[in-house]
């Protein structure tokens, strides 16, 4: 992290925010900043309209979207997502680890440093995003999200959280692709982020469906970080005033999540060895000895195992 504070150390928490859920170490006055080339205002002005045109295209268009067939749909949001990076500006590259996704569901997880981070995950695996109750409230983009699909959770109430755990599993045991930030929060991406909470992988490992991790990092993390107290506002001049954005997406393979894999040796819960597993691909670091002497089935046996074969630029 920048500034004074580092990953290590504990960040003041806002008001009226539970003692329980994470809240990063970063700000937008120390972390979230573009030191490199600049577009003049009127370009940047001209992005900015490109990129909330686009963006409010795809919300009026959500609901008629739904109606249409699982495959049609899949590629209209596919395109979608990925022109609304392009009209902010953002050049985007996308690496996909070969897999067969069966016809089942599947979780997809990856780290969370923007606003950016839902389209460039939904231009490659468009799926019911987790979101919390709070965003099914807001006027009309709200109610736009639940039509969509979006699965609203209550991570105010620990009590609610074994139901938020049932209902991701539901879905996923009907086929739907979910796709989650288990950091719980924005990090700026200068350092490792934060540690995936294990709650959601526990759905993937009652619906017996494999975790798809995907990496997202940015060329000039400072520009699109969205962190701490950052308006929306700051945060969207900021990225289509910094010149030469690029963002990568990597798809790595992914990890069985069965009701026996990445079961720790003392028989206990697995949820918490598949967060591990998932977060080791993401950041691109190795799982130990022991955590792959624990699993049953391959989990993320290295970074290597994980590099993706095709580059895609759009």
């Amino acid at each position: 992290m920048t500034g004074s504070r580092t990953a290590g150390t504990s960040a003041s928490r806002p008001g009226g925010v539970s003692a329980w859920l994470p809240v990063a170490p970063c700000t937008p006055q120390a972390c979230a900043r573009h030191t490199g080339a600049v577009r003049p205002p009127l370009p940047a002005l001209l992005r900015l309209l490109a990129g909330c045109t686009w963006t409010l295209l795809g919300v009026a268009c959500a609901l008629p979207v739904r109606l249409l067939p699982a495959p049609a749909r899949g590629w209209l949001v596919r395109r979608w997502a990925r022109c609304v990076p392009r009209a902010f500006g953002v050049r985007v590259t996308v690496r996909v680890h070969p897999y067969d996704p069966g016809s089942g569901g599947e979780l997809v997880v990856a780290n969370h440093i923007s606003w950016l981070d839902i389209p460039l995950v939904a231009s490659v695996l468009p799926g019911r995003m987790l979101a919390k109750s709070e965003v099914g409230r807001w006027p009309l983009l709200g109610r736009l999200a639940g039509l969509g699909g979006t699965l609203f959770i209550d991570r105010d109430r620990l009590r609610a959280l074994p139901g938020a755990v049932d209902t991701v599993a539901a879905a996923l045991r009907a086929g739907s692709r979910v796709v989650a930030f288990p950091e719980g929060s924005t990090w700026c991406g200068r350092g490792s982020g934060g540690v995936f909470r294990p709650a959601v992988f526990q759905a993937a490992i009652d619906a017996e469906v494999s975790v798809r991790p995907v990496r997202i990092t940015y060329g000039t993390a400072g520009a699109v970080a969205f962190v701490g107290d950052d308006p929306l506002a700051a945060s969207l001049w900021r990225v289509v005033r910094a010149a030469g954005l690029t963002a990568e997406v990597d798809v790595l393979a992914p990890i069985p999540a069965g009701v026996r894999a990445l079961v720790p040796a003392s028989g206990g819960p697995g949820r918490r060895a598949l967060a591990r597993a998932a977060r080791a691909a993401v950041v691109g670091t190795d799982l130990t000895a022991t955590a792959r002497a624990a699993a049953d089935q391959t989990a993320v046996a290295s970074d290597r195992a994980n590099r993706p074969a095709a580059s895609v630029h759009h």
